[in-house]
């Protein structure tokens, strides 16, 4: 197979090993680090043109609290928080010179999307999708969210790409994911 042609195939195989992780944490093996406020994992991959990003994170580290909003305070902080992530290029700014342009967007937080209200540990996933001109200049992104949100500490970051695969975490002080 010639993945060039399969653009989600390399997101494919990152988030496939997320979910098998998960879903052993789920049957009782400790393999998946639990939801733990403070940290985020982010999840990139990198195939040819097409530059996938993951974020998944507790609510709590990007709001405050995990469960619907309450006061016509935190609807305000939940609809802003939603219409950051949807601009995916104020989140997540790829290497300049490799001419990325956001394609699409979605975020999961049901809590906040009229969903139920879950056991108390509320998350959001976001995922952008950028289509970049020069992929071979392709060599990193910035994450922009620790300073709008302090609760954040730190991202757990996976890379897959044509370089190979690599681990980095970020912090307020280095958000600069590089391969």
């Amino acid at each position: 197979m010639q993945t060039g042609k399969h653009p989600s195939f390399l997101l494919a195989i990152l988030l496939c090993g997320c979910v098998c992780t998960q879903a052993s944490a789920h049957s009782g093996h400790p393999q998946h680090r639990a939801h733990q406020h403070g940290v985020a994992e982010l999840q990139v991959a990198v195939d040819g043109p097409s530059l996938v990003v993951r974020l998944d994170s507790p609510l709590d580290n990007l709001l405050g609290f995990e469960r619907a909003p309450r006061s016509d305070q935190e609807r305000a902080a939940a609809e802003r928080l939603l219409a950051r992530l949807k601009a995916g290029e104020r989140v997540v700014t790829p290497t300049a010179a490799a001419g990325c342009t956001l394609a699409s967007v979605e975020v999961v937080a049901p809590v906040l999307q009229g969903g139920a209200g879950g056991d108390g540990h509320a998350d959001l996933t976001a995922e952008w999708r950028f289509q970049c001109r020069e992929p071979a200049r392709l060599s990193g992104l910035r994450v922009e969210l620790f300073a709008e949100h302090p609760r954040l500490k730190r991202l757990d970051a996976t890379v897959a790409g044509p370089r190979g695969q690599k681990a980095q975490r970020l912090t307020a002080r280095m958000p600069d994911l590089v391969w």
